[in-house]
């Protein structure tokens, strides 16, 4: 795919992920504009392209993906939809930026990679936390040996549940395995995961262990994982995504 002068958005989804978070860094930098919103939701679509300013809004994404103007599509939909629209974006021939975690499972994830190098088209998760000014600054100590020789450590998430995880569950899509593809771990701690592969490697084996210990939703409340990365063992305990959470 050639280098582009400017990248033109077509953004799925424009729920509160993309409020405050992505999509005004899109339309608020240099050689970046965003032309086009899609939602199913017709009043919400309007409603967030008025708010933003952005000139096209639709409830078909077909317009998205017919639109020779838009070269990169941002997919901020829950996870169930990534895999769907990510290899229509490539079909189309269009750069992909999801939205995290990439999919539901494994699967989905080969699935979209393959597509994506099929179709010459680069492909994005939204693991933004890499280029934070403190984890940028951890590298750097990590590199330089600023710490010493680190040969583990340990990561505890605890959260308290939310009051919707126990009153309406099935109204959180987060706690429906099939849309999220796990509970409030599978959504949120793929970041810290992505932040122990940048520091330490790639995990080379993994042991981990989970449990649904307070019943309030289908997905685990309790995970353990220890995992052998390239550099280092990176041990994770009490990794809870319900009663405790990150």
């Amino acid at each position: 795919m050639e280098k582009l002068k400017e990248i033109v958005w077509g953004v799925i989804g424009g729920g509160n992920v993309c409020e405050k978070k992505s999509v005004p860094a899109m339309y608020k930098l240099p050689h970046s504009r965003v032309k086009t919103v899609m939602r199913r939701n017709k009043e919400a679509c309007m409603s967030y392209a008025s708010r933003h300013g952005i000139p096209d809004w639709t409830t078909d994404d077909n317009d998205i993906f017919h639109d020779p103007d838009i070269n990169a599509v941002y997919v901020s939909t829950p996870p169930d939809a990534h895999a769907y629209y990510a290899i229509k974006a490539a079909h189309s021939g269009k750069a992909v930026y999801v939205e995290k975690p990439m999919a539901r499972d494994h699967h989905e994830c080969r699935t979209m990679i393959s597509a994506c190098l099929k179709a010459n088209v680069p492909l994005f998760v939204a693991y933004y936390r890499r280029a934070l000014p403190h984890f940028v600054r951890i590298k750097e100590m990590l590199s330089k040996s600023y710490l010493g020789t680190i040969t583990s450590f340990e990561i505890n998430f605890n959260r308290s549940p939310r009051p919707e995880d126990m009153t309406h569950p099935e109204k959180n899509w987060r706690v429906q395995p099939e849309i999220s593809g796990g509970g409030h771990f599978h959504d949120l701690a793929s970041h810290q995961l992505d932040l122990m592969d940048h520091f330490f490697g790639p995990v080379i084996d993994l042991k981990s262990a989970t449990q649904n210990r307070a019943g309030l939703y289908k997905p685990a409340d309790h995970v353990k994982a220890e995992l052998e990365e390239f550099f280092l063992k990176f041990r994770v305990q009490n990794f809870p995504n319900k009663i405790y959470r990150i």
